[in-house]
């Protein structure tokens, strides 16, 4: 058994370890107690090309670096938020987003919009150490601490790049405020706080740039503050009579609908982010165990197909449910949040079941809510009806919470598309990139990879060293990927490979090393999990739908004579659909044809598209749909009334991308 696949064994027995030498930090040392499985690559040691470099760069040049800064700076200034209102959340989730940016593209032009909005935002904190957009005697309003969290992640999140103690300083300042407003002694029960309608969750959530404070400046303060908040969580209060009862109800499986606490997916998730970072400095395994169990129920019960869930923000059982016509479906804050907490766990524990589940919402829920350009993005992604730019909820700002969430879960990808493990490094994610880790003797090891991936399962890469050294490369093995074929340098791999693991080849690498994986890209169909009979495509990691430019709405039309079709899958649910090599539509990314029969049994070939491409004109009467009936009537292939009004969340009229940054 190879060792990575051990120690991920060990994380799910719930007595993970720290592993390896221990990496470069501006921690103090005796701030972690546990180190990561799989460390994330530098900033800059991975670069794309092709489909997922060109979404990428799209995402910095026309969203992050396009922000008019002035726009989620001047609330801080004017405090224009009363005891409700969230405008203080946006700077800090589009800036952690744009330090991403950046350090995948560090420009001079990109360091001066970074360096601008910290210099900005720190221009207006209080003497007390206050940066908000509440008046003082609104300190403690409903979504106060939530901004607060917000303002540190982005500080601490420049901080991390540039090792500017003056912004940490101001980061430390911040948190100082906050303790003194809401810690032990101060009469506040900081789960007691914020919107009623999610019982402190929000507020809990700012326990994540908390416990970063502490690994960052060993001071204790921070450590007793982030302790004092998750007992908080135990303690009944006025928002609800038993507590949140988080790692209780966590660790016992509750099902997420059902928590004490309200079932609000995207804060929820907040909180144990925290919990992961608080695993890390105190190894109490109660934390880990409460992580594990909850980010597996969410795969359990609430992840729908194409990687993400919730529904009207909230954790709805969406597994069962998602062939449902939905309201509100996969909210984007859901995707990027349940993203990062993903990533949290690969880290942690090593396992490439996470990985999986990273690429499957990467490819599919989270790039379907980016807008073409990358200029914009929608509130919600269901699996049937429309897409629909986000509203702005503060026009003042132009902005929305997911418009600026969603490239958070984007900007995380070259962070653990290639990682470092004590004895080597780990792939992740195949495609066309380069990527420069240090081995474990500090050579750097650099991999130039050849793929058209996703697109095709064919991948070739070329490792290059200055001098042979041995250590274990890890190659991730796709759930789905039932037959794989490895090759090294021509010669077929004969050790283990086995879908939902990595293949560990461990040898003595030298320069210009080849390898060759080809993954098994046969499409599979596969059930609704609540067994009404639907049934949906998957080719790799990708979703298919329908899409109105592929086939055409045919409502009333009798033509053909038979037209209740169903999906041609053989014993085993493979389907043999066919990649279209030049598409009609070039908007489109992937175009297959689907073999489907009809009544009488007769073969008939129907066009489908990857999900993210599905419905992406962005203009009402461009439908689209995942899930289908089996068989389904042909001439009612979209569902009539599921349209845009179904994601969007107020005002009147469809929403579009902006005037100021519209490309």
């Amino acid at each position: 058994m190879k060792k990575l696949l051990l120690l991920a064994a060990a994380a799910a027995l719930l007595a993970p370890q720290a592993y390896g030498k221990e990496k470069k930090t501006s921690a103090p040392a005796s701030t972690i107690k546990v180190r990561n499985v799989l460390e994330p690559a530098a900033y800059g040691a991975t670069h794309f090309g092709g489909y997922l470099g060109e979404k990428l760069d799209l995402c910095i040049n026309n969203r992050l670096m396009a922000q008019d800064i002035e726009r989620v700076v001047q609330p801080f200034r004017d405090k224009p938020d009363g005891n409700w209102g969230f405008r203080s959340e946006f700077w800090g989730k589009w800036y952690t987003a744009a330090m991403q940016g950046y350090g995948y593209a560090p420009t001079a032009e990109n360091r001066a919009v970074v360096d601008k909005a910290v210099q900005e935002l720190i221009a207006t904190q209080d003497k007390n150490g206050y940066i908000g957009t509440y008046l003082d005697e609104n300190h403690l309003g409903e979504w106060d601490i939530w901004g607060r969290k917000y303002v540190m992640l982005g500080l601490l999140a420049y901080y991390d790049q540039t090792q500017d103690k003056s912004v940490l300083d101001a980061a430390c300042k911040v948190a100082d405020n906050l303790i003194s407003e809401t810690g032990p002694g101060s009469g506040v029960n900081i789960a007691a706080t914020g919107w009623i309608g999610w019982k402190g969750l929000a507020s809990c959530s700012v326990l994540e740039p908390i416990a970063l404070l502490y690994q960052k400046t060993g001071d204790k303060r921070y450590l007793d503050f982030a302790e004092y908040i998750i007992k908080s969580w135990d303690t009944p209060n006025k928002l609800t009579p038993t507590g949140l009862r988080l790692v209780q109800e966590a660790v016992s499986g509750t099902p997420l609908w059902k928590m004490s606490g309200a079932p609000k997916a995207y804060e929820m998730m907040s909180c144990f982010e925290g919990l992961c970072e608080m695993y890390r400095i105190t190894g109490d395994p109660l934390y880990f165990e409460a992580c594990h169990k909850l980010i597996n129920t969410i795969i359990r019960d609430e992840i729908m197909i194409v990687g993400s869930g919730s529904m009207a923000e909230i954790w709805c059982h969406g597994k069962m449910r998602q062939t449902e016509p939905m309201y509100q479906g996969m909210e984007t804050c859901v995707t990027a949040t349940w993203m990062k907490f993903l990533y949290q766990m690969l880290r942690l524990t090593g396992d490439s079941r996470y990985a999986d589940e990273l690429e499957t919402s990467l490819y599919n829920a989270l790039l379907a809510s980016m807008s073409p350009k990358g200029e914009w993005w929608s509130y919600y992604a269901g699996l049937m009806g429309e897409r629909v730019h986000s509203h702005q909820q503060f026009p003042d700002v132009v902005m929305s919470c997911c418009v600026a969430n969603g490239p958070r879960g984007l900007m995380i990808t070259p962070s653990w598309a290639v990682m470092t493990t004590a004895d080597g490094a780990a792939i992740n994610l195949y495609g066309k990139m380069n990527s420069t880790v240090k081995t474990p003797s500090g050579q750097p090891l650099k991999i130039n990879m050849e793929s058209e991936y996703p697109v095709q399962g064919n991948v070739a890469a070329t490792v290059n060293l200055p001098q042979s050294e041995a250590f274990a490369l890890e190659l991730r093995i796709p759930q789905w990927s039932k037959r794989t074929a490895i090759k090294i340098n021509g010669e077929p791999y004969d050790g283990y490979i086995l879908p939902g693991t990595y293949a560990s080849i461990e040898r003595t690498w030298n320069d210009n090393d080849k390898i060759e994986v080809e993954l098994d890209m046969r499409a599979r169909v596969v059930d609704a999990p609540s067994g009404v009979g639907d049934a949906a495509i998957v080719r790799g990691p990708i979703v298919l739908a329908f899409d109105s430019r592929l086939i055409p709405r045919r409502d009333g039309v009798t033509e053909p004579p038979m037209y209740r079709y169903e999906f041609m899958r053989d014993t085993d649910n493979y389907i043999d659909v066919q990649l279209v090599e030049n598409p009609e539509t070039p908007a489109i990314w992937m175009t297959f044809d689907v073999p489907c029969k009809d009544e009488a049994g007769n073969k008939h070939i129907l066009r489908m598209c990857d999900y993210t491409s599905a419905g992406n004109t962005w203009q009402e009467g461009n439908i689209f749909r995942v899930w289908a009936q089996q068989p389904f009537d042909f001439r009612h292939l979209y569902t009539n009334n599921v349209d845009w009004r179904v994601n969007v969340t107020v005002g009147v009229g469809r929403p579009e991308i902006p005037d100021i940054y519209k490309k």
